[in-house]
């Protein structure tokens, strides 16, 4: 169980050394794939490392066309790999925007909140265990079983309201 309020770095991220989140992120991927013993293919490991290019949401559309040029690609070929990376928990899938971003905490199963900035579409992934534990609770009040949660909150990141003040 992943702690309280658990941030990912996403907002924290210095710009200038994220080739270390996309070098980490692959290196849990293959970890985790080994130990699961499910194949990361070498199409299935560079749609995870463009997801992971930036902190900002990206369409299967976008990746399709940064894949183009590494050669032939197929929309079915983005969405199988979408779902495959879905699955072992190393993207998650972001439905108001229709787009995915790499799982920060793919290592342990988890509810995820998403703090999304509406001006540069960064975000920051938090894993707060109060915070499910409040909806799925508050959800047996009325009677309904939560399966799956997915909490999306929309507003301002700290760079983007400093520049909004400036």
């Amino acid at each position: 169980m992943l702690e309280t309020a658990t941030q990912s770095a996403s907002f924290a991220c210095k710009r200038d050394d994220h080739e270390h989140c996309i070098a980490s992120a692959l290196a849990t991927a293959e970890r985790l794939c080994a130990e699961r013993g499910v194949r990361l293919t070498r199409l299935r490991r560079k749609v995870l490392e463009l997801v992971w290019s930036n902190h900002r949401p990206v369409g299967a559309y976008e990746l399709l066309e940064q894949l183009k040029s590494c050669g032939p690609a197929a929309p079915p070929t983005v969405y199988r790999a979408l779902d495959f990376l879905q699955t072992q928990g190393l993207v998650h899938r972001l439905a108001s925007l229709n787009a995915f971003i790499g799982c920060s905490h793919p290592q342990a199963e988890h509810t995820a909140q998403f703090l999304i900035c509406r001006r540069c579409r960064n975000l920051a992934e938090l894993a707060d265990d109060g915070l499910s534990n409040a909806v799925a609770a508050s959800a047996r009040t009325v009677g309904f079983q939560a399966e799956e949660q997915m909490v999306e909150i929309v507003g301002l990141c700290e760079p983007c309201r400093r520049k909004g003040e400036g």
